[in-house]
């Protein structure tokens, strides 16, 4: 079995950081953003062995993850 990986598109690569660089001046720190940061990664982590867990979309090849009050379209 082909070992999977997630990769970033660079538009949102660009929205991730937009997102914890606004916690970040928000708060006035970046304890947050880093949690946040994680909390994305365990997710897209757990992702990775069960590709089935989003949401289905309109779109028929699309799914979305919901982490928070986020959701990771893939």
């Amino acid at each position: 079995m082909a070992k999977r990986t997630i990769i970033w598109s660079h538009r949102s690569k660009i929205k991730l950081f937009q997102i914890l660089d606004f916690y970040a001046e928000r708060n006035k720190s970046v304890t947050y953003s880093k949690k946040l940061f994680k909390k994305f990664n365990k997710e897209l982590a757990v992702l990775l062995k069960q590709p089935e867990i989003g949401i289905k979309t309109d779109i028929d090849a699309v799914r979305g993850l919901i982490v928070d009050e986020f959701i990771l379209f893939y």
